[in-house]
């Protein structure tokens, strides 16, 4: 029981996130996150969907992760990016093709609320404990190899993105900045109540 209680907030978890991603993504002429940046950037110079290049992007990161830290490659989070990818394709391809948004005031209404959503999202899928995305343990190496604070690491990750982004000329402006530095506080906003959940669902169960 307890292993479908930790897959449930997985998969509730992640379908939340991705929701929320979805969301930035479709007022991407304002900026997006530096990864969705470069999956957008790709999807529209290359082909392929933006859900299809966060599986190959999390694909490239797991061979990264593995020699940064000279380790075998955690195939087990390739399941956790191709769950990503898989439910980016589904938002994209379902509900958001519904509507079009115009108007900037709307337009931030909706980034800001895709990165509360994403915190929400992100907030549940962590308590479950299954691998992390690639790009969480990209920034996880890059601290233990090159012994550098959490911050560090995440900017240092975020701009391994940015660049190709940049040259690519994927959608990075204002609300890329917005959401670097406001979707880490979105999940602690939420964090505490789902872990205090899951440890009352685990102890019950």
């Amino acid at each position: 029981m307890k292993f479908i209680i930790r897959l449930l907030f997985f998969i509730f978890g992640l379908s939340i996130m991705t929701f929320g991603v979805c969301m930035t993504i479709k007022v991407a002429d304002i900026g997006v996150g530096a990864w969705d940046a470069l999956n957008v950037a790709l999807t529209e110079k290359v082909g392929l969907s933006v859900g299809k290049w966060v599986m190959i992007d999390g694909a490239f990161l797991v061979v990264v992760v593995s020699l940064l830290l000279k380790k075998r490659p955690n195939l087990l989070s390739l399941f956790t990016i191709i769950v990503i990818g898989s439910l980016v394709d589904f938002w994209l391809g379902t509900v958001f093709t519904l509507f079009e948004v115009n108007q900037l005031f709307p337009k931030l209404v909706m980034l800001l609320a895709g990165i509360l959503i994403i915190g929400f999202g992100a907030a549940i899928y962590i308590q479950a404990k299954f691998p992390q995305s690639p790009i969480d343990n990209f920034m996880l190496a890059i601290k233990e190899r090159f012994r550098v604070n959490l911050m560090v690491a995440k900017t240092i990750g975020e701009i391994t993105a940015l660049i190709p982004a940049f040259f690519l000329h994927g959608p990075i402006s204002y609300g890329t900045i917005i959401i670097t530095f406001t979707v880490g506080p979105a999940i602690q906003l939420f964090f505490p109540f789902f872990e205090k959940l899951m440890g009352r669902l685990q102890a019950k169960y």
